[in-house]
């Protein structure tokens, strides 16, 4: 009988091999499961909201700085042929935004809510395609402006 002590060898290194590969294994898994989580360590901090800056916004859209005028107060009916919507920016909390706003065909320029459009005239309030303009923050709406739908 003639044993071939090569293949003997060929055999135990085969186990060993594969033994170190089972035990880098367990300690692998064991290191990583017992380590603490990354997340766990750090907390979570939220950015502030910024606010949007309404003179910024206007220049993005095209508005040309222009001079206010006093202009005396008009009838209601006549208010609305004067104002135009052309933009509205609303804000994250309620209340908040701008509006731009063109009036007496002059370019337009970005108000925001609780500023005076014109004289008697204050933005009250926004919604997603409408400005409300009135005489103070506090009273009635005394006129609604609507953007202009797109064709």
């Amino acid at each position: 009988m003639v044993t071939n002590s090569h293949s003997k060898w060929g055999v135990r290194l085969g186990t060993l091999a594969l033994w170190a590969a089972a035990g880098a294994s367990v300690v692998f898994w064991g290191l990583r499961l017992s380590a603490p989580a990354a997340g766990a360590a750090a907390p979570v901090v939220l950015p502030a909201a910024v606010a949007p800056d309404a003179q910024a916004l206007a220049r993005l859209l095209g508005a040309v700085p222009s001079v206010a005028s006093a202009a005396p107060a008009a009838p209601v009916a006549t208010l609305a042929s004067r104002f135009s919507l052309i933009g509205v920016l609303s804000g994250r909390a309620s209340g908040g935004g701008a509006a731009l706003i063109v009036v007496d065909g002059k370019p337009a320029k970005p108000f925001r809510v609780g500023a005076a459009v014109d004289e008697g005239l204050v933005l009250q309030a926004l919604g997603p395609r409408q400005a409300q303009l009135g005489g103070s923050m506090d009273g009635p709406a005394t006129l609604t402006l609507d953007m202009p739908l797109k064709n």
